[in-house]
């Protein structure tokens, strides 16, 4: 068994199977149970489903609870695996009624995909064409009402005709201390491990405000323990595994602090553009907008400006940095300067 089919075995065992088990995100998860409750007293399929917001913090979760609490069936896929109209066509039409199909990176669906699922997600019907030339005919086959479960990191390159067909949007935000101290004890309880309150808090505090993280990290600090203690997780063990595995006080991984540190040092602060820091680093820039960014802009360690990407004083406190002075002439005075110049030649002529 390889390691990811484990973490992906491991993260499954974790999930909540019901709206009931669910921590976190109260809002979205009151929409939803209010969502679903209106749709079964009514017998009929929930309405399509957006959920967007940062890697991890339960949007794939959410759509297997919509399909539980709904009592059907879930197919799931991702936008980069549907590349012709013919892979979305067998997965509509052995769909059954009610089920719940989970289209996950939703944003990277083709525009051809995306045509082709207007008119199954409006008025359940698809239409595709036989033959070619004069000969040429497009048939409508209906299917079954179902429900669009779509995920992604990047609401905003999503068109807005496949937007507009969702009737629900949910945004999921990063979770707070409390819910993930909440989430690291239930999976504590699930996987058996002993952990203590503070054990829990230390390591939620360094999570991201993200639960897959937490999960992660709880693994991490269980085998620590093992070998390192007793089997109990304190907040002594916790810190230390942490440590060990590059994790500080605040979450930030080495990336993090690489891509912090890239910008005060390598380019005074800011602001820079991202792909001069991916450049720099030797990484994508998709990454880092995708990965790195969220977190750092929520805990307000890097600010996005039009010019670019700024670390801020609290970054550098954090990692006992100090920017270089920024010379106090801007481009007006500059200017200006440079005009007497050209009026002191003038004269002097």
């Amino acid at each position: 068994m390889t390691d990811h089919v484990a973490e992906e075995q491991f993260i499954r065992s974790l999930r909540p199977k019901s709206l009931e088990e669910c921590i976190g995100q109260s809002k979205v998860i009151e929409g939803l149970r209010i969502s679903i409750q209106a749709a079964r007293e009514r017998e009929e399929a929930l309405d399509h489903v957006l959920l967007h917001g940062p890697p991890g913090l339960g949007k794939t979760t959410l759509a297997n609870v919509v399909a539980y609490e709904m009592a059907a069936n879930i197919v799931t896929t991702s936008g980069p695996a549907l590349e012709r109209g013919g892979d979305l066509m067998g997965i509509l039409t052995n769909l059954q009624p009610k089920d719940v199909l989970f289209i996950d990176e939703i944003h990277r669906l083709s525009r051809t995909i995306e045509e082709f699922l207007y008119p199954a997600m409006e008025d359940f019907v698809v239409n595709f064409v036989i033959e070619k030339g004069a000969h040429a005919r497009t048939l409508r086959y209906q299917l079954p009402p179902f429900t669009l479960v779509g995920a992604t990191t990047r609401a905003g390159l999503l068109s807005s005709p496949l937007r507009e067909r969702f009737g629900i949007f949910h945004h999921l935000d990063f979770f707070t201390v409390e819910d993930l101290i909440r989430v690291v004890k239930r999976s504590a309880s699930i996987l058996e491990i002993e952990i203590t309150g503070e054990g829990a808090l230390a390591i939620a505090s360094r999570a991201r405000g993200t639960p897959r993280i937490a999960n992660r990290l709880l693994r991490r600090v269980r085998d620590y323990a093992q070998v390192k203690a007793d089997g109990t997780i304190t907040d002594t063990i916790a810190a230390e595994a942490l440590e060990f595995e590059g994790v500080d006080s605040r979450g930030l991984d080495q990336l993090d602090r690489d891509v912090l540190q890239t910008i005060a040092t390598v380019y005074g602060g800011g602001p820079v553009g991202i792909e001069a820091v991916a450049a720099t680093l030797n990484d994508e820039p998709q990454t880092l907008e995708e990965v790195v960014e969220p977190y750092l802009l929520k805990i307000g360690f890097l600010t996005r400006t039009p010019a670019g990407r700024r670390i801020t004083a609290v970054a550098c406190e954090h990692l006992g940095l100090v920017l270089p002075e920024k010379s106090s002439r801007n481009q007006g005075q500059l200017f200006n300067d440079g005009n007497a110049g050209v009026r002191e030649r003038g004269n002097a002529d």
